[in-house]
């Protein structure tokens, strides 16, 4: 879900755009592409995820390239997400006691950071 509503960063949009192209590959009509839409357009509701989940499931079931692709579509978009199968790479951060001036939470720096 963070992929697709944005928040994942430059890295999820690019694995976004690459699932949907997988989604859409050549067939007229290809098995997810209508719960692919719903979820675009509401990459906030569990349901629709979890739609476009089983349509995947149910398509790579169906056709071994595609879940080929999507196997290594899954592998990529784990190790950008940082995930590890068990939650996705969710960090939690908690300070307690004292007095902080300036504090900062970061994850996956892919660059410089300037503090100045």
């Amino acid at each position: 879900m963070a992929l697709a509503s944005g928040t994942a960063g430059a890295a999820g949009q690019s694995l976004w755009e690459r699932l949907r192209a997988l989604v859409r590959g050549e067939a007229a009509e290809a098995v997810g592409e209508g719960e692919l839409v719903a979820f675009d357009e509401d990459t906030g509701n569990g349901a629709r995820a979890r739609e476009l989940a089983d349509a995947l499931v149910l398509r790579a079931d169906q056709d071994p390239a595609f879940a080929q692709a999507l196997t290594l579509w899954r592998r990529e978009a784990e190790r950008v997400h940082g995930g590890d199968g068990r939650g996705g790479g969710d960090t939690h951060q908690e300070i307690s006691g004292g007095t902080q001036h300036n504090v900062v939470f970061t994850r996956d720096v892919h660059g410089p950071i300037n503090l100045s």
